[in-house]
């Protein structure tokens, strides 16, 4: 099974299984991590923003615009900036490593 590692704001790293076909933040929600996700993984908030290790960003499918939108929203944006709902999680992510940024604002 694939794995990942989500890095905590106070820079704790926590390695967990990553079912394919599960979104990062359904993969945080089952391993008891602080990643919000306010709107339930519709792509209707920002408040599962992650960002994503530079090593993986280009690894990933682009963004949509619907997601651009949503990020743009999302405080502590950076050039790797995604929504953990809209990554979803595949053989070739296995090792992927997100950091949760340290504060989120849910702005529906």
């Amino acid at each position: 099974m694939p794995r990942m590692t989500f890095i905590e704001p106070g820079g704790r790293r926590r390695e967990v299984d990553a079912p394919e076909g599960v979104s990062v933040l359904e993969i945080a929600h089952s391993n008891a991590i602080d990643l919000e996700g306010a709107c339930e993984g519709c792509m209707a908030c920002s408040t599962c923003h992650v960002i994503v290790d530079p090593a993986w960003f280009d690894r990933l499918p682009e963004s949509s615009e619907e997601e651009d939108d949503m990020l743009d929203l999302a405080l502590g944006l950076s050039r790797t900036s995604r929504l953990g709902c809209q990554i979803t999680i595949t053989k070739e992510l296995d090792g992927l490593v997100v950091t949760l940024p340290a504060v989120t604002q849910d702005v529906r």
